[in-house]
């Protein structure tokens, strides 16, 4: 498997945002309003489902890392970590 490190790495950014607002962004203006957020994560769904369906691979990729990104802002906005996240999935593994 490939290193996965940056998804460590964006989440870190924003609970680092979440921790310490910044004037002007993104991921704090989303962690004012979870309905924003939870806005986002649907709208990046229909999108990567569209982008599926086109069956371009650029696209899927492109739309995968937008839901990701969004679902980690709703995983900090709820304080789950990622560690959380991955204690799930190894559950589902046995």
């Amino acid at each position: 498997m490939k290193d996965l490190s940056i998804i460590q790495e964006v989440y870190d950014v924003i609970l680092d945002r979440k921790e310490n607002p910044k004037e002007g962004s993104y991921v704090c203006s989303l962690l004012k309003d979870e309905n924003r957020i939870l806005e986002k994560v649907s709208e990046e769904s229909g999108e990567l489902i569209l982008a599926a369906r086109s069956g371009n691979k650029d696209e899927i990729v492109h739309e995968s890392a937008d839901l990701i990104f969004h679902t980690l802002v709703l995983m900090a906005s709820n304080d789950i970590s990622l560690e959380d996240l991955s204690n799930e999935l190894k559950k589902r593994r046995k």
